[in-house]
């Protein structure tokens, strides 16, 4: 049983019925799981060790590894049958827009830090690091997930089945 089949299996009707109708979504939103586990462990590693004072360069450095992946898993999995570019202008579409997705993904910790000033000395150190971690890792994934969606769909891979459609172990 693949990984998808799996995870539809334990939705409860009618739920998994949409869910089966958007398979596409349910495999992207996996790689968005897995890839905010990646950028959760190395936002929060960098921040406490070499950027304890630089959370947006730490941000953004989780941020471009987790991209890495996404574009690789997203490609070969959750899209593997859109496509309609060259392999070239497909990759450098998707870092373009997941650049752009950096900014989405960062703006609410920017606006949790600098705009309303949720750092230490100003609120407590466990305060700040709440803010930090819901505003980095919540609401922020869930912005730049939300456009990387809409415009991996509409630029990166536009058109459905144009790739060949061979299974993976998994699918």
């Amino acid at each position: 049983m693949s990984v998808v089949e799996s995870v539809l299996t334990r939705i409860p009707q009618p739920y998994r019925d949409v869910a089966i109708k958007h398979r596409e979504f349910v495999k992207f939103a996996l790689v968005g799981g897995t890839t905010w586990v990646i950028d959760t462990a190395v936002f929060l590693l960098l921040k406490a060790t070499v950027l304890v004072e630089k959370p947006l360069t730490a941000k953004i450095i989780a941020v471009l590894v987790a991209t890495i992946v996404s574009y690789m898993l997203n490609r070969e999995w959750s899209f593997r049958t859109r496509g309609g570019r060259e392999r070239h202008h497909e990759a450098a579409l998707f870092f373009l827009i997941s650049g752009i997705g950096v900014a989405v993904y960062t703006a609410p910790l920017a606006i949790s830090r600098y705009v309303l000033e949720l750092k230490v000395p100003g609120v407590s150190l466990i305060t700040q690091e709440i803010a930090d971690f819901v505003s980095g890792q919540i609401v922020g994934v869930l912005a730049g997930m939300a456009f990387r969606w809409w415009a991996f769909r509409r630029f990166v891979f536009p058109n459905e089945n144009v790739r060949r459609q061979v299974p993976i172990v998994g699918d």
